[in-house]
């Protein structure tokens, strides 16, 4: 506990000192500034945090914490890293906004923390940043790209992964664009799994007010425990692109799903946009009341049990490449416009 409440204070003071810095100078349009000393890149929006890329020793992958919406709003859940009262502290694996895959050559990248038993721990997998490409800021855009590896239980390096961030603001909407090159160091399959593969674990407002909590389980049969919830404000409301709402968003279907819900009088949306040349589009939903809203290309048999396992296979030196698109938003956009987003998306990586 004092590792984690000394860790939180280095993540909230280091970005309060960024914010400070960027204030006094000015800091106009979208500024992307590595802080390697303190292991993180941090992004802000004339001068006032958007989000950070920290990759802390207390987590087992690189992650962008906290997201930050129009308005200052921050709409993801703040444990592990700056716990906050009356949060649920379920899956310490969930922090921010990652990128990793539950079923790796039978090694577990998803669900992997120091949570986990020390005799579990050969069947888990961890990813390290290696390093910092590039970092640029612009006017209305700024991009960060990055290196890292993963690595088994056994100690073994199985992908190299290469990070292509960017970070855009426009009227009232953020954005950010994650393009992620996994490059094979070995023949690697991705077994069907429905852990996977871009997550976000939202803010307390953002959950489903009908989750009533319970034991989930993973891939391995590993059972997580979801508290209920007292605290009351949980709004939040799945709406998928083909239409499945609420709960029934989960193991469907689709190029989008938004996520909305009201904090005070301040209507907010997350929306993941999938895309046209990935993997298996469009992408199923593994997106939960409790908090968890992510986007899985890899699951397939998991999540519709008709379906053919789909076990993607990389050969020594292949590679694949994943695109999403993460949209923070204000108020709650049609479909219509979430379509034309989708479209735009689209065709901007063809």
């Amino acid at each position: 506990m004092r590792r984690l409440l000394l860790l939180c204070g280095v993540v909230l003071v280091g970005f309060g000192m960024q914010e400070n810095a960027q204030a006094k100078s000015g800091g106009k349009g979208v500024q992307v500034t590595p802080d390697e000393a303190h292991q993180r890149v941090d992004i802000t929006i004339d001068g006032a945090p958007f989000t950070s890329y920290v990759w802390p020793t207390t987590l087992k992958k690189p992650v962008l914490y906290p997201l930050i919406a129009p308005g200052g709003i921050e709409v993801t859940r703040g444990y592990p890293l700056a716990p906050r009262e009356g949060e649920r502290t379920d899956h310490p694996h969930h922090a921010g906004m990652w990128f990793n895959y539950g079923n790796v050559d039978n090694f577990d990248f998803w669900n992997n923390s120091d949570a986990i038993k020390p005799e579990d721990r050969g069947k888990m997998g961890s990813i390290h940043h290696q390093k910092i490409v590039s970092a640029k800021s612009g006017k209305t855009s700024g991009s960060l790209v990055v290196e890292s590896v993963w690595t088994t239980g056994d100690n073994h390096d199985v992908l190299a992964q290469t990070t292509r961030y960017v970070f855009t603001n426009r009227n009232n909407v953020r954005s950010i664009d994650e393009i992620v090159t996994l490059h094979a160091l070995r023949h690697v399959v991705f077994h069907d799994d429905k852990e996977g593969v871009l997550g976000i674990r939202v803010a307390h407002f953002m959950e489903s007010a009908n989750e009533k909590g319970g034991t989930f389980t993973d891939a391995s049969g590993r059972p997580t425990q979801v508290q209920t919830s007292n605290v009351p404000g949980a709004t939040g409301v799945y709406l998928t692109s083909e239409g499945k709402q609420g709960d029934a968003a989960w193991s469907t279907r689709g190029r989008w799903c938004i996520l909305t819900g009201t904090t005070g009088d301040k209507t907010l949306t997350i929306a993941i946009l999938d895309n046209a040349k990935n993997s298996n589009y469009p992408t199923y939903w593994h997106a939960r009341g409790y908090g968890l809203f992510a986007a899985n290309p890899l699951g397939q048999h998991i999540f519709d049990p008709k379906a053919p396992a789909l076990n993607l296979a990389l050969e020594k030196d292949q590679n694949v490449t994943f695109r999403h698109r993460v949209l923070l938003l204000t108020g709650a956009p049609t479909a219509a416009e979430m379509n034309k987003e989708a479209d735009a998306f689209d065709a901007e990586y063809k």
